[in-house]
């Protein structure tokens, strides 16, 4: 073999061997792109809910004032009146027979004076319920609008909403007034209107009226002193927030709606839905153990 092409040869296996050492960075930089696309995306356990943009009118959490009415389907027609059972009168008494409520937020009051009850404060009493259009309206020409709301626009009317008394003076003085300020928000209800919040709320400030958002919503609300105006505002803005309360996680995601969508949520944990009445849902997950929510499926 001639020496010019044994070294060939030599070269041509050298160059071989270089090349298939060579570490392999061109190759590898797609990968860590994919990696950073992939961890925008939504995680894999992740679980998928069909919405209709129906959904944005239904819930605890929805928003009724001047600017927002009651949606169509929207009052509580399952309320009943208290006066007809008096077996349910646990713990309160009533102002007069009118007075009806729907039996969850009756069942949800009654478990929050019972707390009152072991603190020794247990003269509350019931001075409205829910109402329906015909008695609101009513209202509304009786008293005028510095003291009531057109019929639809009460938030009375949603079924979520009592107003509480006691028969013991004036809320503002009262010890059931001063113990449901300082502890209402742990069963989920909210001072609707109170004094300092006027300007936002466009109503006076009413001691008596407390309102359903359920945990964590009422908790959060009274950490950092929102009203529902400004705690949807809030979500609206955030997009996503957690509330950690005793051994339980709240995870609460706020979804603009415009038409029927997916979205989603983590796949662990319990959720259920609510609606803001305006534009979009909020889900809220939980986590914990003590008090979990119901599963949207089993609703």
């Amino acid at each position: 073999m001639k020496k010019w092409v044994f070294w060939l040869v030599v070269l041509i296996i050298i160059g071989y061997g270089l090349t298939r050492d060579k570490p392999k960075v061109d190759q590898e930089k797609p990968a860590e792109e994919n990696t950073q696309v992939q961890a925008d995306l939504p995680e894999k356990d992740g679980l998928s809910i069909q919405v209709t943009k129906d959904r944005i009118y239904k819930g605890n959490l929805l928003l009724v004032n001047k600017d927002h009415p009651v949606p169509p389907g929207g009052e509580a027609s399952e309320a009943i009146s208290l006066v007809k059972h008096r077996e349910l009168e646990n713990g309160f008494v009533i102002l007069d027979k009118s007075i009806r409520l729907t039996p969850s937020l009756l069942k949800k009051f009654s478990t929050m004076i019972e707390a009152a009850k072991k603190d020794g404060v247990n003269r509350f009493m019931i001075s409205s319920g829910y109402r329906d259009e015909q008695e609101q309206s009513k209202l509304y020409k009786e008293m005028g609008p510095d003291y009531a709301l057109p019929a639809g626009y009460s938030e009375h009317n949603l079924g979520l909403s009592l107003d509480i008394g006691s028969t013991q003076g004036e809320m503002e003085h009262a010890a059931e007034g001063k113990w449901l300020r300082d502890n209402a928000w742990k069963y989920g209800f909210i001072l609707r209107y109170p004094e300092d919040k006027t300007a936002i709320t466009g109503i006076r400030n009413e001691p008596w009226h407390f309102r359903y958002v359920g945990l964590p919503h009422s908790a959060i609300m009274h950490q950092k002193n929102f009203v529902l105006e400004e705690y949807l505002d809030f979500l609206k803005e955030q997009k996503s927030t957690t509330a950690t309360i005793g051994n339980q996680v709240y995870e609460i995601f706020y979804y603009p709606i415009s038409k029927n969508t997916t979205i989603q949520v983590p796949a662990k944990g319990l959720y259920e839905m609510s609606g803001n009445n305006m534009d979009g849902v909020i889900v809220t997950v939980s986590s914990g153990k003590q008090g979990a929510l119901p599963a949207e499926g089993n609703r």
